[in-house]
């Protein structure tokens, strides 16, 4: 059974993730766990963090009331107050479990706002190797029929394809699988067709519904998103990117995806490698 993490601070922007987590609860057996972390604060007062939580608990009675008609049989959706750093608590929640993910809104209000619209917005997904499902002031889909898999040249730009994989399967979603490069070369051009063979194989493989294209262009994520436009895609996965003294950060590219995308991304943190497999991700 699956966990689903969901950051909720009682906005109606993060009641958006709820509601991705719900549509991709109808395809699976799991459970969503909505999590509301209340601040340290160094000027406590007695009293201030309990009423805080019973707060809490109020404003999570009311979302209960409104979503749980909206599940499917077996799923089920509960709450969890902590106390801490925010993104530190959502990984560390979403960690406690083998087979879960995260999936939040990127803008929201009070606790939220700072930490999702200014730099900090990127901590929860380069803190952990967790897949998460992030949603901007879109609508959500009503359903995921068309995915986007960009591949470029790194040698981690493949990991993200079981997940993608597992989650095409769950929707029977067609993916797209896009080669980007901002600069054309012999080299290139076969390191990217050989790559998008591999991903393709391993698509069919598993009985995905797959097509390839190419894109060239200097700004590879608004050819992304004009992409996405153009075959209305419901989705797009992405890696995060690694630097050399093996730290996690957003790159440039990713960063432009979250603040740009006007659907759905899925986000995946690249793992050294030290087992065989073209798609292996054990570090």
């Amino acid at each position: 059974m699956y966990r689903i993490i969901v950051p909720i601070d009682f906005s109606e922007e993060s009641l958006k993730g709820l509601e991705l987590a719900i549509l991709l609860s109808n395809k699976i057996e799991c459970k969503i766990e909505m999590v509301y972390v209340q601040k340290k604060s160094l000027d406590y007062r007695p009293g201030t963090r309990d009423e805080e939580y019973k707060f809490a608990e109020r404003e999570f009675s009311k979302i209960l009331e409104k979503y749980d008609p909206k599940l499917t049989s077996g799923t089920i959706l509960q709450y969890i107050v902590k106390t801490g750093k925010i993104y530190r608590e959502i990984v560390n929640q979403t960690e406690s479990f083998k087979d879960s993910f995260i999936v939040t809104s990127t803008h929201g209000a009070s606790g939220f706002e700072k930490f999702f619209i200014g730099s900090n917005a990127f901590k929860i997904i380069t803190a952990t190797y967790k897949p998460v499902f992030t949603i901007r002031d879109c609508e959500v889909p009503n359903d995921i029929k068309n995915i986007i898999l960009p591949l470029d040249i790194s040698a981690d730009t493949r990991q993200k394809v079981p997940f993608t994989t597992e989650l095409a399967k769950w929707f029977g979603a067609k993916v797209h699988v896009v080669t980007v490069t901002s600069l054309q070369t012999e080299d290139i051009n076969k390191k990217l067709t050989a790559y998008s063979n591999q991903v393709c194989e391993y698509l069919d493989k598993h009985n995905v519904k797959n097509e390839t294209i190419s894109l060239i262009g200097s700004n590879i994520t608004n050819m992304l998103i004009d992409f996405a436009e153009e075959i209305n895609a419901d989705l797009i996965s992405i890696m995060t990117e690694q630097v050399s003294d093996g730290n996690y950060i957003m790159g440039t590219a990713a960063q432009q995806m979250l603040n740009k995308a006007s659907l759905p991304v899925l986000s995946i943190n690249p793992k050294e490698l030290h087992v065989s497999g073209v798609f292996a991700t054990q570090g």
